[in-house]
């Protein structure tokens, strides 16, 4: 297929990844919030609580989203995938926080082992996002002229 005919495609994946971003980095900011609220034993946040859920749902619409966006891209412009190591860092991406947002469920006084599988999971899922940047940078340069 012809690049211009894509153009519209790659707007909305620039906007879903500053997107995606800025989600996460909010979602770090309302978890720090209930932590620290948990800690000082003062009332439960409902409102950060339901604020992290909302980003955290959004979160996993805006990833579904990118990684529609890049099979269809990709398929449309080469015809197949894994052209870089763009596919392995978006995978990555789309794993974490699937784990992510389900290891969010688990949370609760009869498991222990969710909170802190969730705070680690979105440790290295920063790292994933810094990783997928990088490479989806390298990506969109192949489409420059």
């Amino acid at each position: 297929m012809d690049l211009p005919s894509f153009l519209w495609l790659w707007k909305i994946a620039a906007w879903s990844m500053g997107l995606s971003i800025a989600a996460y980095f909010l979602l770090a900011l309302t978890g720090i919030w209930m932590f620290r609220a948990r800690k000082s034993r003062r009332g439960r946040r409902v409102f950060a609580r339901s604020l992290h859920w909302f980003l955290g749902g959004t979160l996993v619409v805006l990833v579904l989203l990118l990684l529609g966006i890049g099979i269809v891209g990709t398929l449309g412009h080469y015809g197949t995938l894994g052209h870089s190591v763009h596919l392995w860092a978006g995978l990555s991406v789309v794993a974490l926080v699937l784990f992510s947002a389900w290891s969010a469920t688990q949370i609760g006084p009869r498991q222990p082992w969710a909170r802190p599988t969730h705070v680690t999971t979105n440790v290295l899922l920063f790292c994933t996002l810094a990783w997928v940047s990088w490479s989806g940078w390298t990506v969109v340069q192949k489409y420059l002229p």
